[in-house]
């Protein structure tokens, strides 16, 4: 009798350790489409750029520096890797991004013209997809990072190598508010 108790109490064991090994690998891989869906969104919104400095080339001709800007912060973005560099790099387009539609302001033909405001209008739908895509992000990792810390999924985590995964975040220095001068 004794040898059916042990049975069922290494079944229920063993149970207990593959549902807890299949809900981490889950959450694992989650975290990893969550992240890709920023890269799909990061992607569209480099691609996106090269027509927008094209189009404000031929009217700011003299704004060269901050087009030069602009080109390479989306090369920047382009070439970065884990989500830190991507997180920075993706500030910094954002940040010049924002100069760029400033400049808008100085020609009144440009901010009326039909290729720069589908343009405007597809960057602005693309940082709004970027932003829900990083919250999502964040959400999943948090979640991630939770079945990491609660028991008894912590005991077969560390037992199985599971790490946190890290957050899409912003340093203090990219959160500042960009002055727009010229």
């Amino acid at each position: 009798m004794i040898y059916i108790y042990i049975i069922i109490l290494v079944a229920v064991i063993a149970l207990l350790i593959w549902s807890t090994y299949n809900s981490l690998i889950t959450a694992k891989v989650r975290v990893g489409e969550a992240f890709s869906q920023i890269d799909v969104q990061l992607k569209r919104r480099a691609d996106l750029i090269p027509n927008l400095v094209e189009t404000v080339k031929g009217y700011a001709k003299h704004e060269k520096s901050l087009l030069e800007e602009v080109t390479k912060a989306r090369t920047s973005l382009m070439s970065a890797t884990g989500v830190a560099d991507k997180a920075k790099a993706n500030n910094q387009l954002a940040e010049t991004l924002k100069s760029i539609f400033a400049v808008s302001e100085n020609y009144p033909n440009l901010k009326a013209n039909e290729n720069f405001l589908s343009l405007q209008e597809e960057l602005s739908d693309t940082e709004n997809k970027i932003a829900y895509a990083r919250q999502f992000y964040n959400s999943t990792v948090m979640d991630y990072n939770t079945k990491l810390k609660v028991f008894p999924t912590l005991v077969f985590a560390q037992m199985l190598h599971f790490n946190d995964a890290e957050f899409f975040a912003a340093t203090e220095e990219e959160k500042k508010v960009v002055n727009v001068k010229f």
